[in-house]
């Protein structure tokens, strides 16, 4: 079955609740405009429990189907990027400074046509919680959602999400069973050398040099202590020190990402990058403290799911049930920790990346989605025959 009719019809509405969304893009736990115009329509299409205040401005709304039956959740992010956009289009960001650049303005309204035809129809024997969630690019709403008892309250059995995907042409589909996004953590290394003039290095202890020793360490971690065939990823993206050409600074600081999929390869990063502060520390005579935090969990489908998540997809449009995994992360991780389900990509087409000052969701994109969701709430609660 391709897109929905009823959906499809829906296809001009969609693209003006997105185009408006996309114009008051919000950062984090503050999506106050959002979640207010997401009740505003689930009021408007007739659903009556509509939960907010979950993870400050979240919201989960509840559709009764025909019958009695379990829930299964389905789950649009709703928050946008401190990027200022750079698109020129009518519809821009009115907040400087601030812009959907991800496309969450476009996953909400998938999940709102969903919600227009799940109302409406209610095909289904069982429940639909529709979960709006603020804060997936930082802050972890996806986690805060789960700490605050979402599965829990209402029951949730299993649940799904889609990403739209640049690149791939408009409407494909692509998952695939275990990890799908990675798990990523942040450090930061802080130097503390002994600070001179440049021409006199013999009575400083060097951070910068150190810095230099550090970082080229960092990289054989890939190269020299893992497996080449499993995925890792150990990206240095700041350095900062000195303030002139003279002038052998007192400190360096260095900052980066580590991606893993295996928690015990990010076991061994942890061990590796300890062990190599320390000894270029004492090689190069300055102190320096290793800070890693670990941020989100690597996404991980329940295989199951994820093959009756890619039959649904295969049904509206071509599928790659085995699609290939993402060094990219995702808070959806901590829904799919506390109960199964699978996280999906839809092709975007010829559109800039994501987190591009030039970035649009493609509102041919959204029946595509919008259709997914349905027909994932339908076959999953299907009426008894």
């Amino acid at each position: 079955m391709p897109v929905l009719n009823s959906i499809a019809a829906l296809s001009d509405e969609m693209a003006t609740w997105r185009r408006h969304l996309h114009t008051i893009p919000e950062l984090e736990f503050d999506c106050v405009k959002t979640s207010a115009f997401v009740v505003e329509k689930l009021k408007e299409f007739g659903i009556d429990r509509i939960e907010t205040g979950i993870a400050k401005t979240g919201v989960v709304a509840i559709i009764e189907g025909r019958e009695p039956g379990p829930t299964i959740g389905l789950r649009a992010d709703m928050d946008a990027l401190p990027i200022e956009e750079a698109t020129g289009l009518p519809h821009a960001s009115t907040h400087p400074g601030v812009m959907h650049a991800c496309g969450h303005d476009g996953h909400t309204t998938m999940l709102l046509g969903a919600a227009k035809y799940l109302a409406e129809t209610r095909n289904f024997a069982g429940r639909v919680a529709l979960i709006f969630q603020p804060a997936e690019e930082t802050g972890g709403g996806g986690g805060v959602m789960v700490e605050e008892g979402i599965m829990d309250r209402f029951d949730i059995a299993e649940v799904y999400a889609l990403h739209n995907a640049p690149g791939n042409p408009v409407g494909q589909f692509h998952t695939t069973p275990g990890p799908i996004m990675a798990a990523v953590d942040i450090f930061s290394i802080d130097i503390q050398g002994r600070g001179g003039h440049g021409a006199m290095p013999h009575e400083t202890a060097d951070p910068v040099m150190a810095a230099v020793g550090i970082v080229q360490a960092i990289q054989t971690i890939v190269s020299r202590n893992h497996y080449a065939m499993d995925d890792l990823v150990v990206s240095v993206t700041q350095i900062h020190t000195g303030s002139a050409d003279n002038i052998v600074p007192d400190s360096a600081w260095i900052n980066g990402t580590v991606r893993t999929f295996d928690p015990e390869v990010q076991k061994m990063v942890i061990r590796r990058m300890e062990e190599i502060v320390a000894g270029q520390a004492a090689a190069y005579g300055v102190e320096a403290t290793l800070d890693y935090q670990t941020q989100y969990p690597a996404t991980i489908n329940d295989a199951e799911r994820a093959a009756f998540a890619a039959g649904v997809a295969a049904d509206i449009a071509p599928t790659e049930p085995e699609g290939g995994r993402e060094m990219g992360a995702e808070d959806f991780s901590y829904m799919l920790q506390a109960r199964p389900g699978a996280y999906l990509f839809v092709g975007n087409g010829d559109s800039a990346g994501l987190h591009h000052p030039r970035y649009e969701f493609n509102d041919e994109t959204a029946p595509y989605g919008a259709s997914f969701f349905a027909r994932i709430a339908e076959k999953a609660l299907p009426l008894p025959g």
